[in-house]
């Protein structure tokens, strides 16, 4: 049965340079980027060395640890870099494109005449699997398990987020036949999720074998972590998988075509572009073209993601695996004359002590500076305005600074990923490193109770 969830605690943060819902042509790519760094807890075996041919599909490294789950090319071409980082630890692994993409065959299926087995092997082959994430622990999901239920969540509500009812505009017959694969991967429910304060997509409203649900709220209502504790709560021992709806394009593709065809459409957004607009590419593409020309001057800082849990690249760096927008912000590396003292209307605050509680819906244009330095960790109150799950944030992350791994069960650690206490890190008036606290209090309970 559909439920109805309305949150009222969290922030929306408006931002300057919101995309435009139109297309713009994007250059092609000369030069691809996978980063086994955006797969958490993945221990990458190299399967090609520097000048090596792939096609499309073809593998580039395996984890180590379960040697199944294979991370393929988004495009035909040579590889003409590995790059490492500390401890020989391998951060990137970039491709020369060819002009044009030839695609490995994987051959054509009918899911509807597959097995589970059948599906996920095929998944596994083509390198789509790693799409799938599981909670708890926000990683890529174990083909070996099977989850209590299936997430999507059709909107994300983080600042410049992108529009996926425009983006999926049109898609019905796409979105419904990866909908009939992803379905078949559980024998409980799979949840859509869709925006209640917007018009949502027929793609999402017509999809069949799925309950629908509508969440009520801001930033993280978009979240999938907030929608799974108010839908179908995690346990110790229970798994639920999620899933972002246009990584269900590919999947459904893949079985339509044969082809591993990576193309995504992305949000090129921030205050410090001139036109923000919409592009399609392939995952992992090259940001050089796109933001050429079309980036204000001065020192700008560039994310791959977004500003509260995105990755920092330079302006000639690649879209992560899981990111569907790039954001263009100032550096922010100047001082604040008075800082706080000084009355302000261009500064964002959950505070009364800066005026942006008078204009609700004013956008900022704001940078990366940090207005303060790491203090004294006092209880505030403020994170509980930011967090809409039935979970003391402040207590979990002190139980986490002390490797309290009893406490932290207690507490809801199996429940929250670092994306889901993002806005608490915004409103810490001591400067925590909250997501890298949440993080590593996750890796310890994977080590310690998995």
């Amino acid at each position: 049965m559909s439920k109805e969830i309305r949150l009222k605690k969290g922030i929306n943060i408006n931002l300057k340079g919101k995309a435009e819902k139109v297309y713009a042509n994007a250059p092609n790519s000369k030069t691809y980027c996978v980063k086994p760094t955006d797969f958490h807890n993945l221990i990458p075996k190299l399967d090609v060395e520097i000048g090596d041919k792939v096609l499309a599909g073809s593998p580039l490294f395996h984890d180590k640890k379960n040697i199944n789950i294979l991370f393929t090319s988004p495009v035909s071409g040579e590889i003409i870099e590995i790059n490492r980082g500390a401890k020989r630890v391998i951060e990137e692994i970039i491709i020369l494109a060819d002009k044009e993409i030839k695609y490995k065959d994987f051959g054509k299926e009918n899911p509807s005449k597959l097995d589970r087995k059948e599906i996920i092997e095929k998944m596994l082959q083509a390198g789509v699997w790693p799409f799938i994430r599981q909670r708890p622990f926000s990683i890529i999901a174990n083909p070996n398990e099977v989850p209590k239920s299936i997430f999507i969540s059709s909107f994300n509500s983080a600042p410049l987020a992108i529009d996926n009812d425009f983006v999926l505009h049109g898609q019905d017959e796409n979105f419904q036949q990866g909908i009939d694969i992803i379905t078949k991967l559980t024998d409980n429910k799979t949840h859509i999720n869709i925006d209640g304060n917007s018009v949502p997509s027929t793609a999402f409203t017509n999809a069949t074998k799925v309950q629908l649900n509508k969440i009520y709220g801001p930033h993280p209502s978009g979240n999938v972590g907030v929608q799974i504790h108010h839908i179908d709560p995690i346990n110790k021992g229970e798994v639920v998988w999620y899933l972002e709806p246009q990584d269900i394009l590919i999947i459904g593709k893949l079985f339509a075509t044969g082809f591993f065809d990576a193309t995504r459409t992305f949000a090129l957004s921030g205050s410090q572009v001139i036109k923000p607009r919409y592009y399609t590419g392939l995952i992992g593409s090259s940001i050089t073209n796109i933001v050429k020309e079309n980036t204000k001057k001065g020192l700008n800082r560039y994310i791959s993601g977004d500003v509260l849990t995105g990755n920092q690249i330079d302006n000639n760096g690649h879209l992560g695996f899981y990111h569907t927008q790039i954001t263009v912000i100032p550096e922010g590396n100047n001082a604040d004359f008075f800082g706080w003292l000084r009355p302000a209307t261009d500064k964002f605050s959950m505070s009364r002590a800066v005026w942006s509680w008078l204009l609700p819906k004013k956008e900022f244009e704001l940078d990366t500076n940090m207005r303060g330095e790491e203090r004294a960790y006092v209880m505030s109150g403020e994170y509980e305005k930011t967090l809409p799950m039935d979970i003391y944030p402040v207590h979990l992350i002190k139980a986490i600074m002390i490797d309290d791994i009893e406490q932290m069960e207690n507490l809801g650690i199996y429940e929250v990923a670092p994306e889901d206490l993002a806005l608490c890190e915004v409103v810490c008036t001591s400067k925590m490193p909250v997501q890298k606290i949440i993080r590593e209090g996750l890796d310890l309970v994977m080590k310690e109770c998995s």
